[in-house]
């Protein structure tokens, strides 16, 4: 490991720190602020020439800002002729600005993978991209990790009967991600009927499959941004007869009225990963925040040592160890 080197950002340095401790690497000494006007700089404080170089940054709030900051750190990165450069991006952001759904409007998503590439990115990693479709927007190549493994782990862990539980896709784009849990944890299939009336108001009416009287609901998302249809959802499997509400997501957006609809929302539990770090004001009770930081240290090793990380996903379990 003695040629790899391993850089963050200012988006997420709990999660930069526990990599390294994982790899067991020491982390790359780097200087990154802004100018008074806003402007971000990026100077890199020690050798990277022909390394094998990780920037672990996710482009979580402030979006803009975590984005150019990561996009002159790869380029300071490319100019200090490392031999090759990684963006591990926990959390992508414009990953919803996936498609034209209207006219006159961006594919941002697509832009944001080109200003990677013409950064100097040479591979990214990602943690549960909004839309599979995502990895298509890049010419060099994506590795696309998923934190469900870790979050059934801490399901499983409740010690929960899976008879006595149903898995719920909050809405019908989620329904692959909740047959994986199912196949995962046990229990049945129930999918609710969202309809989004705009951005940011969406309206649950029906549940399919089922049943969900008397049993544990477990809810799973890729992301909660302001929490309008997790809340939503649980409000409907409660109506229903759920004994609990559980929820789990990979990203922890937290924007908005989010932290004030899942306190009053009847939900038991929230998981979430640091993909995107926890503010002190979103600290309530009711979270609980799980580490990817082992699958990403994993994934590094993986690529450094020019692995496959298919067969380290395919050797993953609902335990979160390898067989």
């Amino acid at each position: 490991m003695s040629m790899i080197k391993i850089f963050s950002g200012t988006a997420n340095r709990d999660l930069f720190e526990k990599v390294c401790d994982h790899l067991n690497v020491a982390p790359g000494q780097m200087r990154v602020e802004q100018f008074p006007d806003g402007e971000s700089f990026c100077r890199v404080e020690e050798d990277v020439r022909g390394k094998d170089v990780y920037v672990i940054q996710p482009t979580c709030r402030p979006v803009n800002d975590m984005l150019m900051e990561l996009l002159v750190i790869i380029d300071s990165l490319r100019r200090a002729s490392a031999a090759r450069i990684t963006a591990v991006v926990p959390y992508f952001g414009y990953a919803r600005q996936d498609r034209k759904d209207e006219g006159r409007v961006p594919i941002s998503a697509k832009l944001c993978a080109n200003l990677l590439e013409c950064a100097g990115a040479n591979r990214v990693v990602a943690i549960d991209l909004h839309s599979a479709q995502i990895q298509g927007f890049f010419d060099i190549p994506l590795d696309h990790l998923s934190a469900s493994p870790i979050l059934d782990r801490h399901i499983l862990e409740l010690g929960y009967n899976p008879d006595d539980v149903v898995v719920v896709s909050p809405d019908a784009g989620s329904i692959k991600r909740a047959t994986k849990h199912v196949a995962s944890l046990g229990g049945s299939l129930a999918i609710i009927d969202k309809r989004r009336h705009s951005g940011s108001e969406v309206e649950q009416a029906h549940i399919i499959g089922g049943p969900i009287e008397g049993r544990v609901a477990l809810l799973f998302d890729d992301m909660i941004s302001t929490g309008g249809s997790i809340c939503g959802a649980a409000r409907v499997v409660k109506e229903h007869g759920a004994s609990k509400v559980i929820v789990a997501a990979t990203h922890g957006v937290l924007c908005g009225p989010a932290i004030e609809r899942l306190q009053e929302a009847p939900i038991d539990q929230v998981y979430l990963t640091d993909t995107i770090p926890l503010l002190e004001e979103h600290k309530i009770e009711k979270i609980k925040v799980v580490s990817v930081a082992k699958e990403l240290a994993d994934a590094i090793t993986c690529i450094h040592e020019n692995r496959s990380i298919s067969q380290m996903l395919s050797r993953l379990g609902a335990t979160g160890q390898y067989f």
